[in-house]
């Protein structure tokens, strides 16, 4: 299984740029940014050079979305910041040559508004996609739990398998988080997971409720990794969870792996 580690969320006790050491240190290969725009491009690179990582994932930049607001992707009116956005996020992407941009759906706080959102955002989503496609990059979208983000407008399963039916680009994907759709979804994820791999682009996980290293919840882990191991996904793993400690003390979740893989043997 090719592990990634979420920088934004792990090893936070350091600065951003001292968070590559401390991954590779932990026995990571790749790692993941959510926002790395706050830092400049040059110097990430050095990190991944230094310390012979990969980045295979970043967000388009996603304007007020993580301080309450509706994002950019969905919210009519917004379409030229978020073409903004798609540009910033190119000079990332083509300087770290990342191969994975997750465009976050946003907030629609007004249901009787949700067709308009929902027609802007595909329409945003398959812009993001022509614009990637040369560089052999895919575009995710993920879909929010609606506890944490109140009015998100892609929360489930079914919703991000309507947007992708619907689209005729074929370098569009879902992002499947674990933590948010054991939160929303009726039903056991590894049998998603087993299920629709191959429709999976990129896939985070966390335990639940909490949010926490896995181990620390109600989520079965060994069957979880059995079945991303065994299914049709080939892509990177993000661990994207809040510590319930010194990061390096909570990974003790990487035993499952190994379980996992012996459940087969």
């Amino acid at each position: 299984m090719k592990l990634a580690a979420n920088l934004s969320m792990l090893f936070t006790e350091q600065p951003l740029l001292e968070r590559f050491s401390a991954a590779k240190a932990a026995g990571f290969n790749a790692v993941e940014i959510q926002f790395p725009y706050v830092e400049r491009i040059a110097d990430i690179k050095t990190q991944l050079n230094i310390h012979d990582l990969k980045c295979v994932l970043i967000n388009v930049p996603a304007g007020d979305l993580m301080e309450g607001g509706e994002g950019l992707a969905s919210v009519p009116g917004k379409e030229a910041e978020f073409a903004a956005a798609l540009v910033e996020c190119l000079s990332y992407v083509t300087s770290l040559r990342i191969k994975r941009v997750n465009v976050l759906p946003g907030r629609c706080m007004d249901e009787s508004k949700r067709e308009l959102y929902l027609s802007t955002f595909k329409r945003n989503l398959d812009t993001a996609a022509q614009m990637f496609k040369p560089l052999g990059v895919t575009v995710t979208f993920e879909a929010i739990n609606t506890f944490d983000m109140p009015g998100f407008l892609i929360h489930n399963v079914q919703q991000m398998l309507d947007v992708i039916e619907e689209s005729d680009h074929d370098n569009i994907k879902m992002q499947f988080d674990i933590y948010h759709m054991a939160r929303m979804e009726e039903g056991d994820v590894s049998a998603i997971i087993s299920r629709l791999g191959n429709k999976i682009g990129h896939i985070q996980f966390a335990d639940v409720p909490g949010r926490g290293e896995p181990g620390t919840g109600e989520l079965d882990f060994k069957s979880i990794f059995y079945a991303i191991e065994y299914s049709s996904y080939e892509g990177w793993v993000g661990a994207e969870y809040k510590p319930t400690k010194y990061t390096e003390d909570t990974l003790r979740w990487k035993q499952f792996i190994t379980s996992s893989i012996a459940m087969c043997s």
